[in-house]
């Protein structure tokens, strides 16, 4: 019995003593960022950076389709300036899904209006007597809203906006005639709206209602009746997402990657497109085989913002690969590090390619579902009807249709 006690030990020891070793060395400001990220991020949430790095670096490396979520108000922080354009541009990212918000206020600084640094507890009531607008500890005049509010509406009155549309077409039109504008105007720094359509990069937006660019859809409609014939479709939309992903899956290196900056709907929005395949649709697929995530939610109240790899695992939205080996939740602002892990990735020459220009497959994308769905249709068929005088399910049993 004390044999048996000193051989597990000694086993459980040995997987111990193969686990890398805390110990940074003392840092002298000549070590380039992925030297530092290596030896002195070694506990807690800097472990956490650390392995989100080299996660990000990992889905580079296998040549993965990276989808990235951006929820909160990362533009007005400047976020897409300093750290998802230059990504775009080295054909880093793949597809976008955001907060219709981001895009937004993002076209107040190409008509000259600036964003500045406010002290959050200065007061509201005052800087509302203002007519000035605070995000946290920025803030901006009531008339760049106002000027936004005239540019979209006058964007979208134009003849290739009238018809119905998925948000991918919307964004990729709506980013063709804001770079026109940028050019005219002279804009240094282009729009991420513009920066996305120049590379092809299809822009998502799941609560596309939840923001300004569609409420001034909503005047145009009341304004203008029929004439205005704009139209979001929700039901190709979110096709589409599924689409997108299966082509990815299928074509260039079959790797699927997402990197969460925040939460929210574009988090979900994009993860669902892999049960909308394999459980709506019948189309087999793995999930995505890297999950990177920052945000500041607690895991333990039930919120999906904040949902984990293994979480998600259990909808099939990521890969068993990806909870065993390839997932990881930093808890953090993302206005805190992802610039320094931007910096720390685009400091390697490696990391860039060619981009993807998923706009310029979409619709062969979506065909190529189309087919696998027809595919499915005898089989699909016998999901969409349901009477409640049928025998309730045996827990004990897996009755999962066959694909």
């Amino acid at each position: 019995m004390a044999k048996s006690s000193t051989n597990t030990r000694k086993n459980l020891r040995a997987h111990y003593s193969g686990a890398r070793k805390a110990d940074p060395r003392p840092i002298t400001g000549k070590e380039t960022p992925t030297e530092l990220l290596e030896h002195a991020f070694s506990a807690y949430v800097g472990r956490q950076e650390r392995t989100a790095f080299e996660l990000m670096r990992r889905s580079m490396e296998v040549d993965a389709s990276i989808f990235l979520t951006l929820s909160g108000a990362m533009t007005p922080a400047g976020l897409h300036q300093s750290c998802l354009i230059p990504l775009i541009e080295k054909g880093i990212i793949s597809a976008l899904t955001t907060t219709g918000a981001n895009l937004y206020h993002d076209a107040h600084r190409i008509i000259g209006h600036a964003i500045r640094e406010v002290n959050p507890n200065a007061g509201d009531l005052q800087y509302r007597l203002a007519r000035i607008i605070r995000i946290y500890d920025l803030g901006f005049w009531e008339e760049a809203l106002l000027d936004t509010d005239r540019l979209f509406s006058a964007i979208m009155r134009g003849p290739e906006f009238q018809r119905k549309m998925t948000t991918p077409e919307f964004h990729y039109l709506m980013g063709k005639a804001i770079h026109a504008i940028e050019k005219k105007l002279g804009v240094k720094q282009p729009s991420l709206l513009s920066t996305c359509y120049k590379h092809g990069v299809p822009i998502f937006v799941g609560a596309v209602q939840d923001g300004s660019i569609f409420l001034n859809a909503v005047k145009l409609k009341r304004l203008l009746g029929d004439e205005f014939k704009f139209e979001i479709d929700i039901n190709d939309d979110v096709y589409w997402m599924s689409a997108i992903q299966h082509y990815c899956r299928h074509h260039y290196s079959n790797k699927l990657a997402i990197w969460i900056l925040g939460g929210g709907v574009p988090k979900n929005y994009t993860l669902q497109g892999e049960p909308l395949l394999d459980q709506i649709l019948g189309v087999p697929t793995d999930g995505f085989d890297i999950d990177v995530q920052f945000c500041v939610d607690p895991v333990d109240n039930g919120a999906l913002s904040s949902c984990p790899a293994g979480e998600g695992h259990t909808w099939g939205k990521v890969s068993i690969e990806a909870v065993e080996a390839g997932s990881m939740y930093v808890h953090t602002d993302v206005t805190a590090v992802f610039p320094w892990l931007t910096h720390a990735l685009l400091s390697d020459p490696k990391m860039k390619r060619k981009p993807r220009r998923l706009m310029d497959v979409m619709l062969e994308a979506v065909a190529f579902l189309d087919k696998d769905v027809r595919k499915r249709h005898k089989t699909l068929m016998k999901t969409i009807d349901w009477s409640p005088d049928e025998p309730k399910p045996d827990p004990t049993e897996h009755t999962a249709y066959v694909r």
